[in-house]
């Protein structure tokens, strides 16, 4: 998973002509992983676009990975003032595991996942390879485990939905295959429930079963997935993690890369990240339910800010 520090909060509403000569058509939502902060913060970001009159909820594309397919779910089902209201209330005292690595309220499981990301980083040749490593290592988690992981995430997963029904527009929810490390995407015709596909894409910690099918969190292709907006013409990314990947700058997994890829096919791209004095909200942080409150207060009173910037570049 591509885990990253803040970098600038708006990038310029700017981009050359793809190949063609042509821009292409249609605008899309990107909404990229981040652990439960980060989906409070896509959340708070959206609410407060919202209120302005800037409405990034019914866009003809969008792309969720990770914490950003629960929240391309939610925006599916909910008005974003809801939805901001829910972030905002007091966690419960009792936080129960979600996952094997990222369920507690302290940082240390986190930590340990990402050590553990470091290593496998370092010991892979490329990205099709990381992937395959990373879902090798959560299929021999599963093989020690008791198996009631399963029906625990899919009921947690489908009490966070307003609507366990895929939404009639275009959304793209990403997963990699454990097996295989190829990437997958779920849509509406996927013959896939929607609460499958939203856990396939946060299953960073045990792979997640469909179908005889085992899958891990989408954000081990790119935690943005950016590039699957390609051929719409206004492309909006929201990236929790700031937009790097801890894996090294060659491999392109960045979401600078993306965003050039989009450009260089035509579309114009804003990306939006938090602010630099939020940063400890996310990161080691990303699953510590009692900073969502937070995570969400920053993302929308970023929202409410860059708003008059988005206005002629989202209508």
């Amino acid at each position: 998973m591509n885990i990253s520090p803040s970098s600038p909060s708006l990038s310029p509403a700017t981009t050359e002509p793809g190949p063609q000569g042509r821009p292409a058509g249609g605008r899309a939502v990107v909404l990229g992983g981040g652990g439960s902060t980060g989906n409070a913060w896509l959340i708070g970001v959206v609410a407060g676009l919202f209120e302005v009159g800037v409405d990034v909820t019914t866009p003809d594309l969008t792309v969720g990975t990770s914490a950003g397919s629960t929240a391309a779910a939610q925006l599916s089902g909910a008005a974003p003032a809801d939805l901001l209201a829910t972030s905002l209330a007091a966690p419960p005292k009792r936080r129960a595991p979600v996952t094997a690595d990222r369920g507690s309220a302290s940082t240390g499981p986190v930590v340990d996942h990402l050590e553990r990301m470091r290593t496998l980083i370092a010991s892979a040749h490329d990205p099709a390879d990381l992937r395959r490593r990373v879902g090798a290592a959560a299929l021999e988690r599963e093989a020690v485990s008791d198996g009631s992981w399963q029906e625990r995430w899919r009921t947690t997963v489908a009490s966070r939905l307003p609507d366990e029904q895929w939404p009639l527009r275009r959304v793209l929810l990403t997963a990699v295959d454990a097996e295989t490390g190829e990437p997958m995407v779920f849509d509406r015709d996927s013959g896939v429930d929607l609460v499958d596909a939203v856990a396939a894409s946060c299953s960073s910690g045990l792979p997640y079963a469909i179908d005889g099918r085992r899958y891990i969190d989408g954000g081990y292709r790119r935690n943005e997935n950016a590039d699957l907006a390609a051929g719409y013409g206004r492309v909006l990314v929201l990236s929790p993690f700031g937009g790097r990947s801890l894996t090294p700058p060659s491999w392109g997994l960045q979401l600078a890369t993306q965003v050039d890829e989009l450009r260089a096919r035509g579309s114009e791209v804003v990306t939006i990240v938090p602010e630099a004095g939020s940063e400890h909200l996310f990161g080691a942080n990303a699953m510590d339910l009692s900073l969502r409150p937070l995570a969400a207060r920053a993302g929308y009173e970023q929202g409410l800010a860059v708003a008059g910037r988005l206005t002629e570049f989202w209508r």
